[in-house]
């Protein structure tokens, strides 16, 4: 990568934010190994440069925004009323764990630690369960070549801990909810979810704002799915409009197991969604939805990268794009089907929805095949609203400003819709049906 001088960089791996995890380091103690993983974090972050649009992966998203600005490592102390967390929270859900500008507020909370499930913060789940964690944290989502990831790992104090063991399952969805207060604030939020052989969880990973500020959140999650486990994560991000997130979700999965994800994407001023599915053993499976709804001078990157290791494998995936005024989405997803991969049945779908001549997509979908007896198929389509389905509108007595938010809704709630929580539909529904009314004047 190419090396640029920036703010950000400099902000975040010097001074106190350079001390604060190697000032912490006990190789000898109990917790030598979670030491040793962040400080061989710093190392690695101090080595990488971040990456610019001359970097193949990044060439549509310029980050230069980001790297003009200085943050310091978000602190305790932000402010959220429990009429805030009545709003935020989901009658669906019975466990909830709520961070605060990254730190966790057990004040706000309902871990869970019963039975077989343990929904808990990781800064004391690492000394509880380290031999589960242990093999796990910084596994799955690995730093060496990803400075971000890096960064994160470097300041990997707390996150959310969420762990079904063998057959386990929770009766209801899991809430992790990570709300941003702080300006100027580097938030560095982590979940590492577990589904051991049979088990069953879905975890909604929630991001907010509370007001309109400059602050970056660069969060990471880890997923491991077990045989014949089932895991569903379902990410919601909202941030304010000046944010920047940038997030790393990577999940394996291993022999008959089932990862499903559903990723909506409405706010920040740059986003950057980068997934990753390995399907590490035979009959394992995936399903990825995604939906990006932008406007403005909003820039929303999602590259995804399904890694077919086994045979018998299936995955599906649909990604939905809908930008106005000036916006920029981008969409790269690749899938490979490795030679020990037969009898793969893969299918990526890609859809664009361009609301104004000004508004902006780069999709590209890739599909490398290295083995010879699969099923798979990709496409991409890239449009504006269909003139046809506006004049049947139209004729029936629509405005035209009516007739184009119905057909923006209705391309973008067949994705919401899937999620199946139903105070979430309805709230994103809602969402959804701001977001088209400011095309209006489009």
């Amino acid at each position: 990568m190419t090396t640029v001088p920036n703010a950000y960089l400099s902000s975040v791996l010097s001074g106190e934010a350079a001390a604060w995890p190697l000032g912490r380091f006990n190789a000898a103690g109990p917790l030598g190994w979670f030491h040793q993983l962040r400080a061989d974090a710093f190392e690695r972050a101090s080595a990488l440069t971040v990456p610019t649009v001359r970097d193949e992966d990044w060439r549509f998203t310029d980050l230069s925004p980001l790297y003009r600005l200085a943050f310091r490592p978000s602190r305790a102390g932000g402010m959220v009323s429990g009429a805030t967390i009545a709003s935020l929270s989901l009658p669906e859900t019975t466990t909830r764990l709520v961070f605060v500008d990254g730190q966790f507020n057990a004040a706000l909370s309902t871990p869970a630690l019963t039975g077989n499930v343990i929904v808990a913060p990781l800064a004391g789940a690492v000394s509880d369960y380290a031999a589960i964690i242990r093999a796990r944290l910084g596994q799955i989502a690995p730093i060496e070549r990803d400075a971000f990831r890096a960064i994160n790992t470097t300041y990997l104090n707390d996150g959310a801990f969420v762990f079904a063991g063998r057959n386990a399952s929770h009766p209801s969805p899991i809430h992790v909810l990570n709300i941003a207060t702080q300006a100027e604030a580097a938030i560095h939020n982590r979940m590492l979810v577990i589904a051991e052989a049979g088990a069953k969880l879905t975890v909604i990973e929630d991001y907010v704002a509370l007001g309109d500020r400059v602050y970056c959140v660069n969060a990471v999650t880890e997923v491991d799915v077990a045989d014949n486990a089932k895991v569903r994560l379902i990410k919601l991000q909202r941030e304010g409009s000046q944010a920047f997130h940038l997030s790393a979700s990577a999940a394996r999965v291993q022999q008959a197991g089932q990862y499903r994800s559903n990723t909506i994407s409405l706010g920040a001023r740059i986003s950057r969604e980068t997934i990753g599915i390995e399907l590490a053993g035979p009959g394992a499976g995936c399903e990825l939805d995604g939906l990006t709804l932008i406007n403005g001078r909003q820039l929303a990157d999602t590259h995804s990268f399904i890694d077919h290791r086994a045979p018998h494998c299936t995955s599906r995936q649909l990604h939905k794009c809908v930008a106005g005024d000036t916006a920029h989405a981008v969409f790269n997803g690749r899938i490979l089907v490795r030679q020990d991969a037969q009898q793969t049945n893969s299918a990526q779908e890609s859809r664009n929805l361009l609301l104004s001549p000004r508004a902006h997509v780069d999709t590209k979908p890739q599909l490398e095949i290295l083995a010879d007896d699969v099923k798979c198929s990709h496409g991409a389509t890239v449009g504006q609203l269909d003139e046809e389905e506006m004049f049947y509108l139209r004729s029936r007595g629509l405005p035209e400003s009516q007739a184009r938010n119905l057909l923006t809704y209705a391309f973008a709630a067949a994705i919401v819709d899937r999620i199946g929580i139903p105070t979430l539909v309805d709230r994103l529904h809602q969402a959804v049906m701001e977001q088209t009314r400011t095309k209006d004047s489009l």
